[in-house]
């Protein structure tokens, strides 16, 4: 299943995709589509051939730590794309490694009174876009969650219009095995808010 925009350190020049566990399970009611979601996450790193967790750590996995559930953190989007050619970026990496992507456009929304932008992006030889990645950081950036950020993925609509919902971020694979080069966010999509949504450090879990 294609998932997740992680790069191991032995691929090729290509984008390699990774997964992250199921898709998204929509069952009419966002929280339990978000808890099924997760368990079947779960399940994948426990004991998935996917899994980036190496043996050991499968063995003692007990499951991924989270925010709770909030409806805050979910909220339309408008995504106002590039008119230009295709507009091909080098991200960093958690290496020294860059990532060659291609720039789709920015995501506009608000969240809480204040109106934010993320940059979105999809494999730079993607002619057909079906999926949107967004990596972003945040205030909890570091402390909460993972120093290099967190990604989203959203289902390309024929619209203009995108369902953004930190409930179902995620932390890159490189935060539990270092075989993985992680796209870093870039400078314009590091957020001046606090994201308390989605996937979070074992570490915090409990405050």
């Amino acid at each position: 299943m294609r998932r997740l925009i992680l790069f191991a350190l032995t691929a090729a020049a290509t984008l390699a995709a990774c997964t992250s566990g199921p898709q998204p399970i929509e069952d009419g009611s966002n929280d339990q589509g978000i808890l099924a979601w997760r368990a079947s996450k779960d399940a994948m790193f426990k004991s998935g051939a996917d899994s980036p967790l190496l043996p050991a750590g499968q063995a003692a996995f007990t499951g991924l730590p989270y925010y709770p559930i909030d409806a805050a953190y979910q909220m339309p989007a408008v995504l106002k794309e590039n008119r230009s050619p295709r507009l091909i970026i080098e991200l960093p990496t958690s290496t020294t490694e860059l990532r060659r992507m291609q720039r789709v456009g920015t995501l506009t929304f608000t969240l809480k009174g204040t109106t934010l932008t993320l940059t979105a992006f999809a494999d730079e030889d993607a002619r057909t876009i079906t999926r949107l990645f967004v990596p972003f950081g945040d205030l909890t950036s570091g402390t909460e969650t993972y120093a290099g950020g967190r990604y989203l993925e959203l289902d390309r609509t024929s619209t203009t219009l995108y369902d953004l919902d930190f409930n179902r971020a995620y932390h890159p694979f490189c935060v539990f095995n270092p075989s993985y080069v992680c796209p870093v966010p870039p400078r314009e999509n590091r957020l001046a808010v606090a994201i308390q949504a989605g996937e979070r450090l074992p570490s915090t879990a409990g405050r």
